[in-house]
């Protein structure tokens, strides 16, 4: 059987969709929670798949979040073997930081479902279904394409929504791996963020209903292409 380590940064945002597919996949798949479990070289080299999951925090504020210092190195040496690698908004972020590429704030917070725009190469990849799809976005900063990385799909406040490296990498600044029907866990775990964004739950709560179970069948396809050319022999 095949493993998976899913770094997690705050309860709610999990595996989530992914827990069916790892299963249907042969995966046995555990969370690992940053600042609380120790994540070292040796705790990410040893699964045949590891997750970054998304989280509140900035991958700059190392000062504030010293635990920080060792997730993205512990990152960085999984990514140095080729190993793959899924990264989901913080964890794209802490992808891209790994491989040296700067993350910042972006000029505005992207909150809620709205549509990405896919290159070229996004067209031709696992990330086609989301052509014609608005995904969940809920992130504040950016990120630039580290070397050797191919840009999938942008946004306007978001040159760099998606990338990839080879087959064995992929980072997304936005959620389809998120399950619609709990989107109540986020509204709770984010109301300060949202407060402070003026963005009403209600609306959240609203598009879930209407536009999340599309999101949900298009990233389910999106990841489980991903997967099985990840794995492929």
């Amino acid at each position: 059987m095949r493993s998976c380590i899913a770094v997690r940064h705050v309860a709610f945002e999990d595996l989530g969709l992914l827990d069916d597919l790892l299963a249907a996949r042969g995966f046995s798949a555990r969370h690992v929670d940053a600042g609380v479990d120790a994540i070292t070289a040796d705790t990410l080299l040893a699964p045949d798949l590891v997750v970054i999951l998304g989280g509140p925090i900035g991958v700059y504020e190392e000062d504030a979040y010293p635990f920080l210092v060792s997730e993205t190195a512990a990152i960085a040496a999984r990514l140095a073997r080729n190993r793959p690698t899924l990264g989901i908004c913080l964890g794209a972020q802490l992808v891209a930081k790994a491989l040296g590429a700067a993350v910042a704030p972006g000029p505005r917070k992207e909150i809620g479902w709205a549509p990405i725009e896919l290159s070229a190469e996004g067209r031709a990849s696992a990330l086609a279904p989301l052509a014609d799809t608005a995904v969940l976005h809920w992130h504040g900063d950016n990120l630039e394409l580290p070397a050797g990385a191919v840009r999938l799909a942008a946004t306007a406040a978001c040159p760099n929504q998606a990338f990839a490296i080879g087959r064995h990498t992929l980072a997304l600044q936005f959620h389809i791996e998120a399950d619609p029907a709990k989107i109540e866990r986020w509204l709770i775990g984010h109301c300060g963020e949202l407060a402070a964004a003026r963005i009403d739950p209600r609306v959240l709560r609203r598009d879930a209903v209407t536009q999340g179970p599309v999101t949900a069948t298009a990233g389910r396809a999106v990841l489980g292409a991903w997967l099985d050319a990840a794995f492929a022999d």
